[in-house]
């Protein structure tokens, strides 16, 4: 998206907390400039809030900004209130709700309300609002969190590179199948599920096999790391921990599985699986639903039913045959609706069309 900022004339500040070296560097090497500012990556502290706030108030005021263009949460919701502030056009957009609107605990639904407050405050004066799915649209006027003139409009996700992706075709007909997982581990985005489903059918299926990909996290949500140990040594699963080269991985597996009820924009990794050409098992949730079309390309599988996800990976396993021509489907889907040329575009016409 940066890239396609510049390429159409635009001068860059990327603002976040915490650059890392290299992230930071291939961001000058762009002709990005970078601005670190305080910001909590979860929790609620009105002080250290406002101070975000303010760091970002002053960064528009300092660096006589244009355009706001926060998204995720909280720079969306401090953002929008610097622009405020500054009187600042602001365009937001929302990658999805994410664990405050999953309803998974109490926590999650005190969170729920005090970020619709939050949600309400902020988005009033955004001259556009962009969403990556029609639910969360919907969603956001049900609760009033919108009114039914602001200006909001809907692109398919981030979208995918698909040269970094590549395509290969997958003729499997053994009964060697590989499913993969690719997600934080948290309980949200359904690894324990996806463990569960591993247990009850690798001594029915030996040749199966079962791959994790991704970080313990270090939040209450987290997966017990006990658990993935020990059925990591019964070789039920494969743990392979944080990859940066995931696709390697993803060519080498058959099936894509992500039975989330995280509140997702439309997830990244679901797109990648696409791309490469890999049937779909996911959950019949906002923005998962959006990345299969019933089955031609994938199954999908109401949330936190462990059966039915059972049933669905059971399918490719008792048909391998079909793992071939659904991913063929897949990578036409990703190339038609989520190529990352695509979406941008989209993205830019908007923006063009409200400053």
């Amino acid at each position: 998206m940066i890239k396609s900022f510049m390429a159409n004339g635009y001068k860059v500040f990327a603002g976040a907390p915490n650059f890392q070296d290299n992230t930071s560097q291939a961001l000058s090497d762009l002709g990005v400039v970078t601005i670190e500012f305080p910001l909590q990556r979860t929790g609620l502290n009105p002080w250290k809030d406002l101070l975000s706030v303010l760091k970002i108030r002053n960064i528009i005021i300092k660096n006589e900004i244009d355009l706001l263009f926060p998204y995720t949460i909280k720079p969306v919701i401090y953002g929008s209130l610097a622009g405020r502030f500054t009187g600042t056009p602001v365009i937001s957009l929302i990658t999805g709700l994410g664990f405050t609107f999953s309803k998974s605990s109490i926590k999650a639904r005190v969170l729920q309300k005090v970020t619709e407050v939050l949600y309400k405050l902020a988005l009033s004066k955004n001259k556009a609002i962009i969403f990556q799915n029609s639910d969360d649209v919907a969603l956001f006027r049900e609760k009033g969190i919108l009114n039914k003139n602001q200006n909001t409009h809907i692109v398919d996700g981030s979208g995918i590179h698909l040269e970094r992706y590549p395509f290969r075709e997958n003729n499997k007909v053994s009964d060697k199948i590989i499913f993969v997982f690719v997600a934080r581990l948290i309980r949200e985005k359904g690894a324990d599920l996806f463990m569960d489903a591993a247990q009850k059918l690798k001594t029915e299926f030996p040749k199966a096999e079962f791959h994790i990909i991704g970080n313990i996290d270090n939040s209450p949500s987290s997966i017990s790391p006990n658990r993935l140990s020990e059925l990591n040594e019964r070789k039920i699963i494969t743990y392979h921990g944080f990859k940066k080269n995931v696709e390697n991985y993803l060519t080498n597996s058959d099936v894509f599985v992500l039975p989330t009820y995280y509140r997702e924009g439309i997830p990244r990794s679901i797109l990648e699986a696409l791309s490469i050409g890999m049937p779909i098992i996911t959950t019949n949730t906002p923005g998962c639903k959006e990345t299969v079309l019933r089955n031609e390309n994938g199954i999908l599988v109401e949330p936190k039913q462990l059966n039915e996800l059972i049933l669905g990976i059971r399918f490719f396993l008792e048909n391998p045959a079909a793992i071939g021509p659904m991913g063929n489907r897949s990578r036409k889907l990703a190339e038609k609706r989520f190529n990352v040329d695509i979406i941008n575009d989209m993205i830019l016409k908007i923006i063009n069309n409200n400053l």
